[in-house]
């Protein structure tokens, strides 16, 4: 058991290593057990020496809030951490100028090691999504995003594909569904 003065983080049972444990407990600005979006976006900073955005700190808690809180607990901590440092190894290993940045050809590739084969035309469209002043490259925030949503979507397609054939039909009101479970 990890023990602080103001809460006791149990560590033992949930296979938290003590280092995510301290960072949680550094994190958890209010000492309430659970770590809210605004101290998520506190602790973390991307390349350019920004704090993450609102929509990619409410994005990751809402993939790992099990119990749909609005907050994550040190188990759920851990978990996202183990993402985040996954979708920094991918983005690190295309970003080869160290810019901060991603520019299409090196995103398909990225995608493409994730397991995606998307075409040339999605990709470019996932990158003038993100990207709203020059249509050219991703960031490492906006890639957080993008990953997050494609694992949502994802997840709720295999849902609905109980042949397991790549090919979903649903009723308007299901679509709604998806989109506004997989949305902020």
């Amino acid at each position: 058991m990890y023990e602080n003065s103001n809460f006791h983080y149990a560590t033992a049972a949930s296979n938290v290593s003590p280092e995510i444990a301290q960072w949680f407990q550094a994190v958890d600005r209010d000492k309430s057990g659970e770590i809210k979006w605004e101290e998520l976006q506190s602790a973390l900073v991307n390349a350019q020496g920004e704090h993450f955005s609102d929509t990619a700190c409410r994005l990751m808690i809402g993939m790992f809030d099990k119990d749909k809180t609005g907050t994550i607990n040190v188990n759920e901590f851990q978990e996202l951490y183990n993402y985040i440092n996954q979708w920094l190894g991918t983005f690190k290993m295309y970003d080869r100028n160290q810019s901060g940045s991603i520019e299409e050809p090196e995103l398909s590739a990225a995608f493409q090691q994730m397991g995606f084969r998307f075409s040339e035309e999605f990709i470019k469209f996932l990158i003038q999504k993100s990207d709203l002043q020059n249509h050219k490259t991703m960031s490492i925030d906006q890639f957080i995003v993008t990953c997050i949503q494609l694992q949502r979507f994802t997840e709720a397609f295999r849902d609905k594909d109980t042949q397991r054939i790549g090919e979903i039909t649903i009723g308007f009101e299901d679509y709604l569904t998806i989109f506004l479970n997989c949305s902020i």
